[in-house]
């Protein structure tokens, strides 16, 4: 089958002839119809050497943590799902046994790392493939008419600011306010979920002027330029109380100080993207009794209501279509910026 790997540190990913992997026990073998494509596999090919034997990455490594296809094959033992049925692939995957897997919270699973279950395409073979393996039967949800492209990017683009808004929407009140740092892939949808779930005026920011268009599109009541006057910008419209959360789904230093700047007393500062910038935490650093966070990805449970919202047409994801043998320009042109929502690989 083919595949679209990430073959060598610091080279672009290939597009491979691998073998069809086989279900082993207890696991499904699903035929991808769709994956997305993430600024975390951007993040995971921008490491050098040393940083990317840290994470303990392999190499080859089949790229996309983003999945939704059918059910082709089952393991021994695998029950819940009969072949045919059409399934999203939820990621953050975990022992299945623990406190928080049990709630479904297997994002925040504490024994996946010593155990060495990690995600599709971020440390195993991903989705962006003719065929992907997954462990078990409970990491699929039924996509239950939803079409695949249009829906794939949902199990990260879609739950991520998803989990990440839940946690705050005690405070978005009635004349609250939400600040959205980078209209891209996961913000413009975040937008969306803001408006949907919320009464918060929505501010967004960006560096490029098209995804404050596709930011305005959506759902924002205002749009700003991410430059140096972008603080006085909020400020103008929030007053001086400040935002009461800030979701940066950038997380470089300049966004982070960004988003400190502007939030309130008790205000929340949540860290959704991974630029690698850090926070600054005290009394005299950040308005009194403002909370940081730094959630991920998201719990099983949200992702069928991420998919809820879905069918019922209150969120959507603008996507661009490529065909795996094109998945290399998806990449070049998610590094550059140039996308319009999210890459989805269509094999």
């Amino acid at each position: 089958m083919k595949a679209l790997q990430y073959t060598a540190v610091g080279e672009e990913p290939q597009v491979v002839e691998v073998p069809t992997p086989e279900p082993g026990p207890g696991e499904v073998r699903v035929r991808v119809t769709a994956a997305g494509a993430c600024h975390s596999d951007s993040f995971v090919m921008g490491l050098d050497a040393e940083q990317y034997k840290l994470f303990g990455y392999p190499l080859p490594m089949t790229l996309g943590h983003e999945g939704a296809g059918v059910v082709d094959k089952l393991g021994a033992g695998a029950a819940g799902f009969d072949v045919g049925d059409a399934v999203a692939i939820y990621g953050p995957q975990g022992c299945g046994q623990c406190y928080q897997c049990a709630q479904g919270k297997e994002n925040y699973c504490p024994k996946a790392a010593a155990l060495g279950i990690v995600p599709p395409g971020l440390g195993r073979d991903g989705t962006m493939a003719e065929y992907v393996t997954v462990p078990s039967p409970r990491h699929l949800v039924p996509l239950e008419g939803l079409d695949p492209v249009a829906n794939v990017a949902l199990t990260d683009a879609g739950l991520t600011p998803y989990h990440a808004i839940k946690g705050s929407l005690p405070k978005l009140v009635p004349g609250s306010s939400a600040v959205v740092i980078g209209a891209g892939g996961l913000g413009h949808v975040a937008i969306q979920l803001l408006r949907a779930l919320s009464p918060a005026t929505v501010i967004a920011l960006d560096i490029a002027q098209p995804k404050l268009d596709l930011a305005k599109d959506v759902g924002a009541h205002h749009a700003f330029l991410s430059d140096d006057s972008a603080a006085d910008a909020v400020r103008a419209v929030v007053g001086a109380g400040g935002a009461t959360a800030v979701f940066d789904f950038v997380a470089f230093q300049p966004t982070i100080d960004l988003a400190q700047a502007v939030t309130g007393p008790e205000g929340d500062v949540v860290l959704v993207g991974v630029g690698g910038g850090q926070a600054r935490v005290g009394v005299l650093a950040a308005p009194y009794d403002s909370t940081i966070r730094a959630p991920y990805w998201g719990s099983r449970s949200e992702l069928f209501e991420v998919l809820d919202l879905a069918r019922a047409g209150t969120i959507h994801v603008e996507t661009e279509t490529f065909s795996l043998d094109d998945a290399p320009e998806a990449y070049r042109r998610l590094h550059d910026g140039t996308l319009r929502g999210r890459a989805v690989i269509v094999p």
